[in-house]
């Protein structure tokens, strides 16, 4: 009975540690996305002024 609580106690305790370290990982992995889509935004945003310059070149040539 002792052994079989024991061992329960156990699985418990890294259970318990599995989900905060998932928890701290879901953490970092909403960070770092919310860091991409704001650079990929950025890009996005660089990549229409770029596009529009060309256009205006391309207008002025003859």
């Amino acid at each position: 009975m002792d052994a079989d609580l024991k061992s329960l106690e156990v699985k418990l305790s890294g259970l318990i540690s599995l989900c905060s370290d998932l928890r701290n990982e879901n953490a970092r992995l909403r960070l770092d996305l919310s860091a991409t889509q704001s650079n990929a935004a950025l890009f996005k945003s660089n990549m229409a002024q770029a596009s529009e310059r060309i256009e205006a070149l391309m207008e002025s040539l003859p």
